[in-house]
């Protein structure tokens, strides 16, 4: 080999562990199908390719992990999509009971089944503005720290 093809494997070496080294710190699965790439390109280099074949072979390998080996890795490993609600987002739909009754003017409050109690307004569309203690509700937004909540069936658990 001369200095050139030197350099090139050097080069390629080089770009595998420092994309390799991020995607230990990202987990994103894309430095490391980019490290993959650049593996393409190294062994391109050692067969004897020029620099601008191994660097087109880099980058196809790279292109077609990305595309078609990263989503399905994603999807297998469930990380598109959280099954899991947090926060306030985990509140809607949650099922509670009226604890100080509503009137027209004041919001009243809610105790949700969780075991929190928040303030709350019923939700514009409802007939019921004035719904007793006790009455079961669902939570439908959340707007600020007020729960909109309509009436609801009682929840049997």
């Amino acid at each position: 080999m001369n200095g050139i093809d030197w350099i090139q494997t050097v080069v390629w070496i080089g770009l595998v562990l420092v994309l390799g080294v991020v995607e230990v710190f990202t987990l994103d699965f894309i430095f490391i199908m980019l490290a993959a790439g650049a593996a393409g390109g190294l062994i391109a280099a050692l067969l004897g390719a020029p620099w601008w074949l191994s660097a087109i072979i880099a980058a196809v390998v790279a292109l077609l992990l990305l595309s078609l080996v990263r989503p399905r890795l994603l999807t297998a490993l469930g990380r598109n999509a959280d099954p899991h609600r947090t926060n306030v987002e985990g509140l809607i739909g949650l099922p509670g009971t009226v604890a100080v009754a509503f009137t027209s003017s004041a919001p009243g409050q809610v105790r949700l089944a969780n075991g929190e109690t928040w303030s709350a307004r019923i939700a514009a569309d409802s007939t019921d503005r004035t719904p007793p203690l006790g009455t079961p509700v669902v939570v439908e937004s959340i707007e600020g720290s007020t729960a909109v909540v309509r009436l609801g069936e009682r929840a049997t658990s």
